[in-house]
């Protein structure tokens, strides 16, 4: 007899359905497993078995044959525990029960609990639009599972549960929807408590409201990492579109957090300078998301920048350039969004000293221009902000003021924001930042004084091509901040001015 269950695969982001069909014939005993199984789906076997006696069922003494289809897919995870083991016992003819309809996903411990599996919420939108009516998960996967209307989705502690209530013996509610709640924005890290650098906070609000890549140059202890750690606190509510495909990334990498449905608050990764190409673009023999797509939607936080390897910088490049990172393998490519915000920081100079206005720099010049040097033209012509952030002075230690707040900073981003809104209204831009080069010209409308005096940035600054986008890209960001229709000239001015440190320090002009 052929037993036939359904369950969901996973490749990158995108889920597909797989059938487990199991075979009982005659034979010397034997437990094979086909269909383009990885290793630890073939391990299937021995727990799957272990399930069934502990459990009270008899496994059966015959040739076992288990077909994952399609066969030309391959099935990574141990998510195809609970399908094969419903099909053995449907095949046995120990239970009998309609699951036609029906994906189960999960797996299962040596006693027959069940354990979460990644990826559960692109599998059950996928269920959904395939048009299964019912889905059984993991209880530790229901929380995850709830945000998903128009199709009943029950979740089990134990494989026992799951047959009484199969066999109508013991039935169980569905898993209440529960409409996502709206995000608690408040945290320990607030602008407020930063004293001074108010030119860096201006540029960082910039940098929020338009969603724009920024470079902070400045000596140790200025407060470089301080400030960047505070970015999210005024980045802009996730919309409900945004939230469910950072879940969907955090899902399949494994790291949902179980008492929260959705990822609501944008992400903020901060990976070790000693981290790997793989480690940042994703990698493995079937592709998981690197630290570039962990942080879509909100900031990616490379301190030290000039400490990363060089083959880890550039592989930043096309990412940043197209908001999607590709790994392609044998069993074909993978591709994962990564609209993040990078923000990176580092030091002048290895002492990081260099153009300190009170304390003396004691590396060579070699030394600073190797140090400088670690850092390419074409990767520092994607950050559309360079800002120098010097040390705090006396003063502003010692100020009892409190700081403006993120909150207050929060609502101007969000009114800039709200403009871009309307303004990208039924295309797939989402901030000034991704303005393509085509749209330009009709979305940064300039007045004649900010065309003069940006053609004499643009020649006197020797701008490339890309450069020159991203200024007008940031004036752009800039007039909305002042509620201006039209780009002018205070815009594209302040524009320019971020984008002179690369001038002061790659080509030494101290």
């Amino acid at each position: 007899m052929v037993a036939k269950t359904y369950s969901m695969g996973l490749f990158g982001m995108e889920a597909f359905p797989v059938e487990v069909e199991t075979d009982l014939s005659p034979g010397l005993p034997a437990f094979e497993l086909v269909g383009l199984p990885d290793a630890s789906v073939r391990e299937s076997r021995d727990r799957v078995r272990s399930a069934l006696k502990n459990c009270g069922f008899s496994f059966p003494v015959s040739r076992i044959t288990i077909n994952l289809a399609p066969a030309d897919k391959r099935k990574e995870g141990p998510i195809y525990d609970l399908p094969i083991f419903i099909s053995l016992l449907q095949a046995n003819r120990q239970l009998t029960f309609a699951v036609t309809d029906s994906v189960f996903i999960g797996e299962l411990s040596l006693s027959g609990d069940l354990r979460p599996a990644r990826g559960v919420l692109s599998m059950i939108l996928k269920a959904k639009e395939l048009g299964f009516t019912s889905v059984f998960i993991p209880w530790e996967n229901a929380t995850e599972a709830s945000i998903v209307k128009d199709i009943q989705v029950f979740a089990f502690k134990h494989i026992t549960e799951l047959l009484q209530h199969l066999t109508g013996e013991k039935m169980v509610a569905p898993y209440p929807f529960s409409p996502p709640k709206p995000a608690n924005l408040t945290t320990d890290l607030d602008f407020a408590d930063v004293k001074g650098q108010s030119e860096a906070k201006r540029a960082l609000e910039i940098a929020a409201a338009g969603g724009h890549n920024i470079l902070l140059i400045g000596p140790p202890g200025s407060g470089k990492s301080m400030l960047a750690k505070r970015l999210p606190s005024i980045l802009p509510t996730m919309t409900f579109d945004e939230a469910i495909e950072t879940t969907k990334i955090h899902s399949i990498a494994g790291f949902m957090d179980k008492e929260h449905a959705l990822v609501q608050t944008r992400p903020f990764r901060s990976p070790h300078h000693t981290v790997s190409t793989a480690g940042l673009s994703g990698g493995g023999t079937v592709p998981r998301p690197g630290e570039i797509s962990m942080a879509h939607n909100g900031v990616l936080f490379l301190d030290e920048l000039p400490e990363f390897s060089r083959s880890a910088m550039e592989i930043l490049r096309q990412p940043l350039e197209d908001n999607m990172v590709t790994i392609s393998r044998v069993s074909g490519s993978i591709s994962y969004p990564c609209n993040v915000m990078l923000v990176a920081a580092m030091n002048p100079c290895p002492c990081g000293y260099f153009g300190h206005s009170s304390r003396p720099c004691i590396c060579s010049l070699r030394a600073v221009n190797q140090y400088l040097g670690k850092i390419s033209g074409p990767l520092l012509d994607r950050l559309d902000l360079h800002i120098e952030v010097p040390p705090v002075e006396f003063q502003d230690l010692s100020n009892a003021e409190k700081s403006e707040s993120s909150a207050q900073i929060r609502l101007r981003v969000e009114q800039a924001r709200t403009l871009q809104q309307k303004r990208f209204a039924g295309t797939d831009i989402h901030a000034n930042a991704n303005i393509p080069s085509a749209g330009l010209r009709e979305m940064c409308e300039m007045t004649s004084s900010a065309v003069g005096i940006l053609e004499r940035a643009f020649e006197q600054f020797s701008f490339s091509a890309r450069t020159y986008d991203r200024v007008l890209k940031v004036s752009r960001t800039i007039a909305d901040l002042d509620g201006s229709v039209l780009i002018d000239l205070p815009h594209v001015a302040e524009a320019v001015q971020y984008r002179s440190l690369d001038r002061k320090y790659w080509l030494n002009e101290l």
